[in-house]
């Protein structure tokens, strides 16, 4: 809900100093085995991440939706700079083709961090999504997005975000116009009780001609040594999540939502085996609409190539989709 530009966005790059596609790149701060940021002395609280960041060790479990067939061929032109190219042929969407390009600065923050980042990607009918990343301090993070569709101005974004030792404060500014009185703002703060114990909170306010209106969220995360459990409760429903590594082969995750707009519940179960030794990671899910989802992907070592192979069936509508995707490079 943090997010008020839906971008679409291009293909993560290969170097782990790039963020995965249009997300804020992760915290600075060593990671420990838990996942929670590591700390500078023994004695300070964690940084607790964002606000958005809270359910993701869960959603990662869950597989992504294929459908069709997709070619993807990244290139690596030097330590800063990367392109990539996609072909996607769709029985039920757009089929079509997608450049992107992303490149990386040379101010190194950590190990896996460099700033400015700029990713972009445009497909063949001329619509573009863009977004430039930067460190301006140590502590503060910005970020703009932008996005078009078939040559006309769609949506901007613009971030900042303030980490501190043990809390992070962002503000979120979506489509201001001034002239019409219209726009969107979100504003999230998530604060450190314990190395374990994160709460906090967003708020989000839009306004545009005949229509304002504000909702609050309120969100608390427990860390253990292998789970995460997130509750995120507000005006506009209930996000529940449980995260659980049962060890280095096997991950599950289970979430709960419940919307007052739409009223309606559902409940979703995914889990997510690897094989290192095989290259091989599997992804399941099954939720109470009874939509049963999987996916596989094979690493072709020591050929730059992995092969992707996805399958959902929705038995209550009786739809089936199947994908298959070749990555290159």
């Amino acid at each position: 809900m943090g997010s008020v530009l839906a971008a679409s966005s291009p293909n993560p790059p290969a170097s782990g100093s790039v963020p995965p596609g249009f997300t804020m790149p992760p915290v600075s701060p060593a990671q420990s085995s838990t996942g929670q940021p590591g700390t500078e002395t023994e004695s300070s609280l964690p940084n607790p991440g964002t606000f958005e960041e809270c359910h993701r060790k869960c959603k990662e479990v869950f597989p992504l939706q294929m459908e069709g067939v997709r070619l993807v061929v990244n290139k690596g032109l030097s330590n800063h700079f990367q392109v990539s190219h996609t072909v996607t042929l769709s029985t039920i969407g757009d089929s079509g083709y997608r450049f992107g390009a992303t490149y990386v600065g040379s101010k190194q923050t950590g190990p896996a961090e460099s700033f400015p980042v700029m990713v972009g990607d445009m497909d063949n009918t001329g619509s573009l999504n863009a977004q430039v990343i930067h460190q301006l301090t140590t502590h503060i993070r910005s970020k703009v997005a932008m996005q078009t569709q078939q040559h006309k101005f769609v949506n901007w974004q613009c971030d900042a975000e303030y980490r501190g030792d043990d809390f992070t404060a962002a503000v979120t500014l979506g489509n201001p116009d001034v002239l019409v009185g219209s726009g969107i703002i979100v504003a999230h703060y998530l604060q450190s009780l314990s190395p374990a114990l994160a709460l906090g909170g967003e708020l989000v306010y839009h306004r545009r001609p005949g229509e304002e209106g504000t909702v609050t969220s309120l969100v608390g995360r427990y860390t253990g040594n292998n789970y995460v459990a997130t509750l995120t409760v507000g005006g506009a429903g209930a996000h529940a999540s449980y995260y659980h590594k049962a060890s280095d082969q096997l991950q599950v995750g289970v979430e709960f939502e419940a919307s007052t707009r739409t009223q309606e519940t559902s409940v979703s179960f995914g889990y997510q085996v690897d094989l290192p030794k095989a290259n091989l990671q599997f992804k399941g899910s099954l939720d109470s609409n009874w939509v049963v989802g999987a996916t596989m992907e094979k690493k072709l070592v020591p050929l730059p190539l992995s092969l992707a192979l996805g399958a959902f069936l929705n038995h209550r509508k009786n739809k089936f989709q199947c994908g298959f995707g070749v990555t290159i490079g």
